[in-house]
């Protein structure tokens, strides 16, 4: 589920509540990524997660690159990136 960008803007408070909600009814695992919304989704992630993350299987992925123009992606695996 996008939290980001994907689906149009979202509101922070509300996507907030979703993710805390899904973790009471039961999700342990949330996936995420450094290019999920330039790096928003993470941070969102965090602050959703914060004082619950025992309960959570948390993933994220890194080394797509995103530009200005949404059709140019690059690939950055060097660990300073990482």
């Amino acid at each position: 589920m996008g939290m980001s960008e994907f689906y149009g803007q979202a509101d922070e408070a509300d996507s907030i509540r979703v993710i805390r909600t899904a973790v009471e009814k039961g999700v342990t695992m949330l996936d995420t990524a450094d290019m999920y919304g330039r790096g928003h989704n993470e941070q969102l992630v965090g602050k959703a997660i914060q004082g619950i993350r025992d309960k959570i299987v948390l993933a994220t992925k890194f080394g797509v690159v995103r530009s200005d123009d949404p059709e140019k992606r690059g690939v950055n695996g060097r660990p300073e990136y990482v």
